[in-house]
Parts: C-alpha cells; sequence; structure tokens
C-alpha cells in the first residue's frame, strides 16, 4: 500500500511520513513543487539512515495523488482549496485523511483559536470540493502533535479522533493510524463529527502554551472499542 502525502513536505507531513516509513509503509511525499519534494525526501532518507528499508520517494501533487492507494492533506488551511483543486482529479474513489485545522493563524491571529467555516469543519469542505468524485473524506490527525510525531523513535502518548462517512474505509484508516506506535485511534462517527474534532486542536495548543510544553495529547477512557 502507498501513502501519498499531500502538500507533505511541512514538518507535520515529513513527520508522518517518517512514521509510516519506519513502520514498513511506502511514502510519496507530495509537493506543489515536485524538486522540493525531491530534496525533502533526500533530506529524511538521510535522517532515516539507521533504519532498514525505509521507502519514500517526493512527486509533484497530481502525481501523488495518482499513485498513491491513500491519501494524507496536510497543508494549512490557506492552502486546502488550492492544493485540492489540483489533485480532484487523481483522487478517484481513494481514501483521503484530511488533518487540516482552521485555526485563526490563517488570518494572522492565534494558533490557539478557531475560525468558523460555512461547510462546519475542514474535513466537510474537503468533501465538498471533491464532490464529483467517490473520494471517502475522513478527518485525521487534526489532535497528534506534531512534536509527538517528530520525537522519534518514542511512542506517540495520544489518541488519534476520526470522523468519516464510510465505515469500511475508516477500517482501513485506522488500521493504517494504529501502526504508528502509541497511538489509540477512535471512530467518532459521520464525518459531520469533525466539527467538534477539530476544535480540539486549537484548546490543545493553547494549554501547549500555558503549560511550556509541546506534547500535550487527548487519551479517550472508559471505552471498549470493539
Amino acid at each position: 500500500m502507498k501513502i501519498a502525502i499531500i502538500g507533505g513536505t511541512g514538518s507535520q507531513g515529513l513527520n508522518l511520513g517518517k512514521r509510516f516509513a519506519i513502520a514498513g509503509e511506502d511514502v510519496i511525499i507530495g509537493s506543489r513543487k515536485e524538486e522540493k519534494a525531491l530534496m525533502k525526501v533526500e533530506e529524511t532518507l538521510e535522517e532515516l539512515k539507521d533504519y532498514e528499508n525505509i521507502s519514500m520517494v517526493g512527486m509533484a501533487n497530481e502525481v501523488a495523488a495518482e499513485e498513491g492507494d491513500i491519501l494524507i492533506l496536510t497543508v494549512p488551511l490557506s492552502a486546502q482549496k488550492s492544493t485540492l483543486q489540483t489533485i480532484k482529479d487523481h483522487v478517484g474513489d481513494k481514501i483521503i485523511m484530511d488533518a487540516t485545522v482552521p485555526l485563526e493563524t490563517a488570518i494572522g491571529g492565534s494558533p490557539a483559536r478557531f475560525i468558523d467555516l460555512m461547510e462546519g469543519s475542514a474535513a466537510e469542505r474537503t468533501a465538498k470540493i471533491l464532490k464529483n468524485t467517490d473520494a471517502k473524506v475522513i478527518a485525521a490527525f487534526n489532535n497528534v502533535s506534531n512534536s509527538l510525531l517528530e520525537n522519534i523513535p518514542e511512542p506517540i502518548d495520544c489518541d488519534c479522533l476520526i470522523a468519516g462517512n464510510d465505515n469500511e474505509a475508516k477500517k482501513v484508516a485506522i488500521e493504517l493510524i494504529e501502526k504508528i506506535p502509541g497511538i489509540e485511534c477512535i471512530d467518532c462517527g459521520k464525518l459531520e463529527k469533525a466539527r467538534m474534532i477539530e476544535k480540539i486542536t486549537p484548546l490543545l495548543i493553547g494549554l501547549n502554551i500555558k503549560y511550556k510544553s509541546h506534547y500535550g495529547g487527548l487519551r479517550i477512557t472508559g471505552i471498549k472499542k470493539e
């Protein structure tokens, strides 16, 4: 299975790529410019040289979307729409996990404040942009701190809350996400639940700022998953 990280040259995309590559997955790092993807992959492969059988390549976002079996969107809100427009003809019926969070930083404000979107959530915005495709949109990774992802090889002490309308797609996503050590994945229900999931992120950012931490996360207790 090839994991294509769309807009994957930022820290969140690269750190997810590293985690999945270490877990044995074939990873594609996508970028608006192919040369940037190639450069970041070269740097990352050097960083991971002590690990065996790392599979990671760089491509333009459009090619990455075509080649990948599962797509993960890791772009800021300001780049979400334009990035999706470039790949929408290549997504087909694939699963696309959207990590976008509508933070006030998109308009020069605080990372601890949320922007309300007309669609309800960033993930629902993705679904609307891709409505003429058969893509299965899942909100995922919104509340997993990039510092936790970056802290390789330490396990991640955080749950990953997901939401989506296709139950089979969510099962595939959960199996993949839980290949990252420490993460437990919680299915929160339909895609509209992304409205609540995404709002947890600025809360966590605010707590990390308040308590001078980079590793604040979320655990859901008292639930027995099937």
